[in-house]
């Protein structure tokens, strides 16, 4: 099943370039959570909504997805998260331009995910693909990075890796916008609008082997980061036990899997589009900041 959040805070299924409206569903299952809940209500309730979700998406109002504003498909992630230098080509093209990371200022972080951890986003830099990213340092060298990414679906801590994938709700796309410099990873990449999610939530089961998913972005029509999940240096169950060894992780938490090579700058009148054929396809504009 594909969910999406659009407009003012509707919830749809979504069907071929069809939206199947289930605004009545998402209601009700916050009308029945506790407002102090860890976590994203609507996605916690999965399991035992889903077949009333499917039924009245069979009955709801239906859009065209064209015809709609699409918002982050996850509307209250208790944390963002996100890996760095978990493609072996990204470490190395950041490694031999060494200007743009800062670390021709002084000295480099330890190497090696094992070493530099998961990392947070703020959850106000988190919108959707309608929403675009706004740059907000112009004079900087600002650059997209796409990552397949992570919902987590239950709550946990400690979690096995033999046991991480009954954590995972479901996947979405994500762009980990990020200024270049030499300030900490979760300052510089939690500007406003710097974690664009979309264009849609895919529910677990319809991506059986996370670790065998393809996705690209194309920078103004030119293809520039052609990425594979079977490359992660952690992989899908790994980064699940690497973060909960950190963090308890609650349903609606999402983790950014790590950014693969071919990341380049961007600036206002860029056009950003990001495509999974497991999961679709988003268009991200880039703005100058008000």
């Amino acid at each position: 099943m594909k969910l999406c959040r659009f407009d003012e805070d509707r919830l749809g299924v979504v069907i071929g370039d069809t939206i199947h409206d289930i605004t009545n569903i998402q209601t009700d299952i916050r009308a029945a959570a506790r407002y102090d809940m860890r976590g994203d209500a609507v996605i916690a309730a999965l399991p035992e909504w889903r077949e009333r979700m499917e039924a009245a998406a069979a009955s709801g109002p239906i859009k065209k997805v064209s015809e709609v504003k699409l918002l982050p498909p996850v509307a209250r992630p208790s944390k963002t998260m996100a890996a760095p230098v978990n493609y072996e080509a990204h470490v190395a093209e950041m490694k031999a331009q060494p200007h743009v990371t800062g670390e021709d200022k002084g000295p480099s972080r330890p190497p090696g995910i094992q070493n530099q951890g998961i990392f947070l986003k703020s959850n106000s830099c988190v919108v959707g693909a309608s929403e675009g990213v706004a740059i907000r340092f112009p004079d900087r060298r600002n650059d997209h990075e796409v990552e397949f990414v992570i919902v987590i679906g239950k709550q946990g801590s400690r979690i096995k890796r033999d046991d991480a994938l009954d954590y995972i709700a479901g996947y979405t796309l994500g762009l980990d916008m990020t200024v270049r410099g030499v300030e900490d990873r979760s300052f510089r990449k939690s500007c406003d609008g710097y974690a664009p999610l979309g264009p849609f939530f895919v529910t677990a089961d319809e991506i059986p082997d996370p670790n065998n998913v393809d996705f690209q972005v194309h920078l103004n029509g030119k293809l520039q980061q052609d990425a594979h999940t079977k490359d992660l240096i952690f992989d899908i169950q790994r980064l699940i036990e690497f973060a909960s060894e950190f963090y308890t992780i609650y349903p609606g938490d999402v983790l950014f899997t790590g950014s693969p090579p071919g990341v380049s700058e961007v600036h206002p009148g860029d056009v950003m589009r990001c495509n999974c054929d497991l999961i679709g396809e988003m268009e991200v504009t880039v703005r100058a900041a008000e």
